[in-house]
């Protein structure tokens, strides 16, 4: 039995929660992870159809608990029930999503060659190959999507989607909450007949029990969505395995915004409104939030102070938890001491609430220049919460040379008016170096889940940003592509079967077959 326990506690009254989790012990962790390694060959060989009725049931008993799940979020998170049902709703539906994907088949991307037995110099053999799943994967629930994100976020449902059992951590932050979905998921596995431990849920810390869980020989892919620190980690774990594992982790992003010279004389002050929105959305506890701000020098006076008087009446508001208000007002006291930063939004008042750790954060915005900007690294660190900095620039190429010089980004986005058409190509191909979303005329906050969504970005946004985090293409994360070669058609998957009997799209001989 573990001696150690989890216990959220209500970030708006800093109340603990009546209930403790224990903390998962070695044991437990070996144990959770070895019988996910024995559902994975039971359960990655179940007809996509079945897998799709298993995901859809998740669905279903998260509605059924939505009641208990709504009430407990606010309890762990001080975030609104509206936003949690609103959460939830996601949830479900990126479960939905998914089931459509697998129960229709053609994402396994289907291949056949056929067998020329005759041709010269030498015959050609009948070569076929598919997706396969990698294996049990190992999910840890994010912090600021505590729905979403978490034990049956979008991680977990693409990985049992794709045929890959799960073994999930709950974030120390919101354990009930955790728990109340993890129930959820084991409730409709038992009611679809899946396999024993293709769904596990360990409560604990990530040093506690997230190291030693991919550490474990049975885990063969990682799923997070967290701190730098925190991928950083799991990742240095994965690879240090006599086996290294694969890990996608979302980490870190500022989400760089470009106002070009007709938008910002044009629309100051809609764009600021907007601007000041999106950086303030959950009190800047989203991934994608507008941390960074290029605005041209003949108009960033104009523009500063119609941003300063959109966020003249937005209030502070409550940290997910202590750990993300303490590293806010960390990021916000060193860059207050900076003198190449300009303050143009906080100050004495809003800066003393966060200074103190009590949970607040409140909303800053810096200024300086492009040049100092550029010649300073620290700079461009996140700071986790409502707070942007703009930088004045003069010149396309000279802003296109310091977003090139930017770590990897989760967004980009452009602002431009009918007189800065054509798009300065220079700056667009900068930011698609270095982001994995281009947004025009909008703002980042906000991921539509769909098929031809990308979250993901070149590094550090994402350790690997080959993949992304939402959407359908989030399944290919979990899988490797296999070969069959002259393999015997009883032997065969029925996707490379030549009858092809759940009619999926498959590429035949060079030309595409099926629906």
């Amino acid at each position: 039995m573990s001696t150690s326990t989890v216990q959220a506690v209500n970030p708006a009254t800093g109340n603990a929660h009546e209930t403790s989790y224990e903390v998962a012990t070695p044991a437990q962790i070996s144990a959770a992870a070895e019988a996910a390694g024995r559902a994975f060959g039971p359960y990655s060989a179940l007809p996509g159809a079945e897998r799709a009725a298993f995901l859809r049931a998740i669905a279903d008993e998260l509605e059924a608990a939505r009641e208990d799940i709504v009430a407990m979020v606010p309890e762990e998170t001080a975030l609104p029930e509206g936003r949690a049902g609103g959460e939830l709703g996601r949830t479900m539906g990126q479960l939905r999503m998914f089931a459509a994907l697998i129960e229709e088949g053609s994402w396994v991307d289907a291949r056949i060659e056929s067998a020329q037995p005759a041709r010269e110099p030498l015959p050609k053999p009948d070569v076929r190959s598919m997706l396969i799943p990698l294996g049990p994967v190992a999910v840890f629930g994010a912090s600021n999507f505590p729905l979403a994100f978490s034990v049956a976020g979008g991680d977990t449902a693409s990985a049992l989607a794709a045929g890959c059992p799960v073994v999930a951590v709950a974030h120390w932050a919101h354990p009930g909450t955790s728990q109340l979905v993890a129930n959820a998921v084991l409730r409709a596995a038992q009611k679809t007949n899946m396999p024993d431990g293709v769904f596990a849920l360990l409560q604990g810390t990530g040093q506690q029990v997230g190291v030693p869980l991919v550490k474990h020989p049975a885990i063969k892919a990682v799923g997070f969505t967290g701190s730098r620190r925190g991928g950083h980690a799991l990742a240095d774990a994965a690879r240090a395995r006599p086996e290294p594992i694969p890990v996608f982790a979302e980490m870190s992003s500022i989400n760089p915004v470009v106002i070009l010279p007709g938008a910002a004389s044009g629309r100051a002050a809609a764009i600021a409104q907007g601007l000041a929105g999106s950086v303030t959305m959950g009190v800047g506890q989203f991934c994608t939030n507008p941390g960074l701000v290029f605005v041209p020098e003949d108009s960033a006076e104009t523009f500063a102070g119609e941003l300063a008087a959109a966020l003249a009446d937005v209030k502070g508001g409550t940290a997910l938890h202590r750990g993300i208000a303490e590293s806010y007002a960390a990021s916000i006291g060193a860059r207050t001491g900076q003198g190449n930063l300009e303050v143009v939004v906080g100050g004495s008042g809003a800066a003393e609430g966060t200074e103190q750790g009590d949970g607040a954060m409140h909303p800053f915005v810096f200024k300086t220049t492009l040049e100092a900007f550029a010649a300073d690294s620290r700079l461009a660190e996140e700071a986790f919460g409502p707070a942007t900095t703009l930088v004045t620039y003069g010149s396309a190429k000279q802003l296109a040379d310091v977003i090139r010089g930017l770590e990897g980004q989760l967004t980009g986005t452009i602002h431009y008016d009918a007189s800065d058409r054509p798009l300065n190509s220079d700056v667009v191909d900068a930011l698609r170096s270095r982001v994995g979303r281009l947004l025009l005329n909008s703002y980042p906050t906000g991921v539509e889940v769909c098929s031809a969504m990308v979250h993901g970005g070149p590094y550090p946004a994402t350790s690997d940003g080959r993949e992304t985090a939402v959407g359908t293409p989030a399944i290919y994360r979990w899988t490797r592509r296999f070969c069959w070669q002259d393999m015997v058609e009883e032997a065969l998957p029925a996707e490379l079967q030549d009858e092809n009997p759940h009619g999926i799209r498959r590429m035949v001989d060079g030309s595409v077959e099926g629906a």
